[in-house]
């Protein structure tokens, strides 16, 4: 059902994968313990239902059929492994030291979108850090 649909409606949901999937680590401050795949997967529902163009684009029998929701699960499962995987960038690897260095803070990060949220954080903590 999945490979049936177009390559545009494909990309759209992987798209709404990635983009529900970082918008929830950075809710939880990337932290592995308060990560609920139950509480991702009902926010990326509602960000499906409420902001998704693909989602009135897929017929109802598709969207209701128990096998389109089992690849969905495996297209959710492929792509938080494709985000968790890809390595940071060296730019972003020396942002982040001279960040921490000048904050003297120091923050893990294992994958690019972690690493651009922990480049957010830290120069939010430094704005607040010259502000004061």
């Amino acid at each position: 059902m999945f490979k049936d649909l177009s390559p545009g409606i494909k990309r759209s949901i992987t798209r709404s994968i990635t983009v529900a999937f970082e918008q929830y680590m950075n809710r939880i401050d990337w932290s592995e313990s308060k990560f609920d795949l139950s509480t991702f997967i009902s926010e990326w529902r509602d960000y499906i239902q409420n902001q998704a163009t693909w989602y009135d684009k897929v017929e109802n029998d598709t969207k209701n059929n128990s096998q389109f929701h089992q690849e969905l699960a495996v297209k959710i499962n492929e792509t938080i492994e494709k985000i968790l995987s890809e390595e940071p960038t060296k730019e972003q690897m020396d942002e982040i030291e001279a960040l921490q260095t000048e904050l003297n803070q120091e923050y893990d990060y294992s994958c690019k979108t972690e690493a651009k949220y922990v480049i957010e954080k830290l120069k939010e903590e430094l704005k607040k850090k010259r502000s004061n």
